[in-house]
């Protein structure tokens, strides 16, 4: 049996760019093995697709272009802020911690700083990069390990982000937007109370 899609998987790897430097790896983790489930969107896409089909002990070396990894660099990602919202000491090059609404942070490069605002680049530092894997499976667990992941919204996949678009009984963040589940839910439950 080889690795395929849910599968919860242990990799040791080594990612470098393609003039040789090592950019991140297992040991730069203190020597763990990442664990995953393939599928879950926890790693980028080539990744995730390299290891369907390995096996338990086997290693192999891809190359990721930009599209399979982080993705193109977004000059939309580039915003201007105040100045005198950022300390003294910041300077261009540095990378800074954005807070989000929902207490998480996402990584920001100063890119200029100038007389009055600074420009930040949101984009995810490795985005426009072709990177080099080398991957090891450790060990993998068969099952549709997808299904046991807790969602986002709470709603331990009562249809939240399903095939068939259903909603979560209305948890808050759980349908796709662009389907229009929610609504089609909401008019349902409308048409229901006028029968």
């Amino acid at each position: 049996m080889t690795i395929k899609k849910g599968f919860k998987v242990k990799v040791e790897y080594e990612g470098r760019f393609s003039e040789g430097e090592v950019f991140d790896s297992t040991e730069k983790h203190g020597g763990e093995p990442i664990e995953f489930v393939v599928g879950s969107g926890m790693l980028v896409p080539g990744f995730e697709n390299a290891v369907m089909g390995m096996d338990k002990g086997e290693e192999k070396e891809v190359t990721l272009k930009p599209e399979e990894a982080y993705g193109m660099p977004n000059p939309q990602y580039a915003q201007k802020v105040s100045k005198d919202k950022f300390p003294p000491e910041a300077k261009e090059g540095m990378t800074i911690g954005l807070p989000m609404p929902n207490g998480q942070q996402i990584p920001a490069v100063i890119k200029e700083i100038g007389e009055t605002e600074v420009t930040l680049d949101m984009n995810h530092p490795l985005a426009g990069k072709t990177l080099i894997f080398k991957i090891k499976v450790v060990d993998f667990e068969e099952g549709d390990f997808l299904k046991e992941m807790d969602h986002a919204c709470g709603c331990e996949d009562k249809g939240c982000g399903s095939e068939e678009g259903s909603c979560c009984d209305g948890e808050e963040g759980c349908c796709k937007e662009e389907e229009g589940c929610c609504k089609e839910e909401e008019k349902k439950e409308e048409e229901g109370k006028k029968e």
